[in-house]
């Protein structure tokens, strides 16, 4: 293990400079706020162009192409970010601390300690106040860096580049993957709200069985013996609630009430199997052989439910009115070869979903080794 001196942030980092932008009222600016960090990239995603006349009073401070910033609002989270070239110069909020990387210290590898255990911990115990939990710029500063020389802190970055590029290249995978499916069905069977590829259509209600009706309250004392044995569903997928009644059976579950049926943030429509909970918010469907539940659910995920849905302050998707949504109906043989596809998919995510979870375990693992000198 390599003991290197642990020196304070702020004798490490240059001093950076603040700008009202009102005083140049005409001139447009990118602005980013703490919204605009990927906390799951650690990057700056989207930022606001905006004039100095409009500019909101917390944007102030300038930040600079390897300028590191660092939320100081909930350091738990570790909302931090390398500033890129095409944001050289523009203004972040005061609610960053911005570290510039003075020549003892390369950026990469200050951002990296950023986003090290020992970083968030540190600033974790030192967090103040309930309601708006915050750190201050000084508080920041005072961490201490182990300070390897500079051959040493290349050696490191370029290591830990490798291993995030890794992860990198498994969320790009993660997410072309997850749009395999709606593309699949739009080739296989067109557009589900338009019908475009003119297949027969039937009332939703005729293609499944309705379950809502078997729902028996299993007993509380039976519930807390069973907490957390099973998954548990309500209006918007698997949910933490307190469970009411337990199915055994494959089945089609549909939101039934909540904004989700109008913003479509998420599924509305997802498959359960094995032994699960279900509340009143979602309903129960399964298979009577008129059709294939998986090819329904993506058929209901990929239409917009406007004009079936009642209220708009509470959005509520009712049994008569989803009985009623006209659903195209191709063949059966076609729908199960799509079924099949969405399975064979469905299996390769599960695949990725933990390969990223290891990716991510060995790159949180090297960060900490990183700056224990053990890497």
């Amino acid at each position: 293990m390599k003991r290197w001196p642990a020196i304070p942030l702020g004798q490490l980092v240059l001093p950076t400079e603040q700008r009202d932008p009102k005083e140049y009222p005409t001139e447009e600016f990118s602005y980013v706020d703490i919204a605009s960090i990927d906390n799951g990239t650690k990057s700056i995603g989207t930022t606001k162009r905006i004039v100095g006349s409009d500019a909101p009073s917390r944007a102030r401070k300038v930040i600079h192409t390897g300028d590191v910033i660092v939320s100081t609002v909930r350091p738990n989270l570790n909302a931090v970010a390398r500033v890129p070239s095409n944001l050289d110069n523009q203004i972040c909020s005061t609610g960053f601390s911005v570290l510039r990387p003075s020549p003892k210290v390369m950026s990469g590898y200050l951002f990296a300690f950023a986003r090290s255990p020992i970083f968030v911990d540190y600033l974790v115990a030192r967090t103040t106040g309930a309601n708006y939990p915050a750190v201050n710029d000084g508080e920041v500063k005072d961490v201490p860096l182990p300070l390897p020389p500079l051959v040493e802190q290349k050696r490191i970055v370029d290591l830990l580049d490798e291993a995030d590029e890794l992860r990198k290249m498994r969320g790009n995978a993660n997410h072309r993957t997850a749009v395999l499916i709606p593309a699949l069905f739009h080739e296989m069977f067109g557009d589900p709200a338009t019908n475009s590829k003119g297949w027969p259509l039937k009332p939703f209600g005729e293609l499944v069985s309705n379950q809502d009706g078997r729902r028996k309250p299993v007993k509380k004392s039976d519930r807390a013996e069973r907490r957390g044995q099973y998954p548990y569903y309500g209006a918007s997928g698997i949910i933490d609630y307190v469970e009411k009644y337990l199915f055994d059976e494959t089945a089609l579950l549909i939101g039934e009430d909540g904004a989700n049926l109008l913003a479509r943030s998420t599924p509305i429509a997802f498959l359960a199997h094995g032994k699960y909970w279900v509340n009143n918010h979602a309903h129960v469907l399964t298979d009577n052989g008129n059709a294939d539940l998986i090819y329904l659910c993506e058929a209901l995920n990929l239409r917009d439910l406007t004009d079936y849905v009642t209220g708009s302050a509470q959005p509520k998707l009712n049994q008569a009115n989803m009985n009623r949504i006209p659903i195209p109906v191709p063949p059966l043989e076609l729908q199960k070869e799509f079924a099949q596809c969405v399975t064979e998919i469905r299996e390769l995510e599960a695949s990725q979903a933990t390969s990223r979870t290891r990716l991510d375990a060995l790159f949180q693992s090297m960060l900490h080794r990183a700056f224990n000198g053990e890497l």
